[in-house]
């Protein structure tokens, strides 16, 4: 790690991850570089170096920080009880703000976890896990009471799910051209309809 302050190293990480996120918006994973990266920073590439081993660990770092703001959002909406419909919209607008996050975890999470040091990932965890505890705080104030085991129940089937939400979202031009060709009808759902129909279905089996 760089000599400086604390500030100057973090001001410089989120630099660098920061380009990231520009690139990745319109560029592929497998293409982007650490050079085009350094490019975009005031960072150079060798420099890059001393924050980020590989590219994979600021990909990680740009899903650290997605999920981060995803659980802040969720601890940040307002307090009292919610009926299952207000759950479903509420996890449902937050994610549809985070497609950076869901695109992550649906296309690239495998090649960023195992390119990545393990204290990197573990910190990565550590956030993820957070973001778990965010959905089941809000789910305790729609379902008061629910025992353990559904709470894990509702966790194991809707954090597996969000792995898929972004292909069955988001189609390219190309995947278009290929449905087209085959005549199968592209995708016409959105985010939020995906998640918050999926959420209503999840509770409607739910006790409370």
């Amino acid at each position: 790690m760089p000599k400086g302050s604390v500030e100057l190293t973090n001001a410089r990480r989120e630099e660098i991850v920061d380009a990231c996120a520009e690139l990745y918006r319109t560029r592929p994973f497998r293409e982007i570089t650490i050079k085009e990266i350094g490019e975009k920073t005031s960072v150079t590439r060798t420099s890059i170096y001393n924050y980020f081993q590989t590219k994979e660990e600021i990909f990680l770092a740009l899903l650290q920080r997605e999920y981060q703001a995803w659980g802040d959002e969720l601890d940040a909406l307002p307090p009292g009880p919610m009926s299952a419909g207000q759950l479903a919209d509420a996890l449902a607008r937050t994610l549809e703000r985070r497609t950076c996050m869901l695109k992550l975890m649906a296309m690239n999470l495998y090649d960023i976890e195992t390119n990545s040091r393990l204290e990197n990932l573990a910190a990565f965890k550590r956030v993820y896990a957070r973001s778990m505890q965010a959905v089941c705080r809000c789910l305790e104030r729609c379902r008061p009471g629910l025992p353990e085991e559904e709470q894990q129940r509702f966790l194991y089937a809707f954090f597996p799910f969000l792995f898929g939400v972004y292909p069955y979202t988001t189609a390219t031009k190309k995947q278009k051209q290929a449905m087209a060709l085959a005549h199968v009808e592209a995708p016409r759902l959105s985010v939020y309809e995906l998640i918050c129909g999926f959420v209503r279905r999840l509770l409607q089996g739910m006790p409370g």
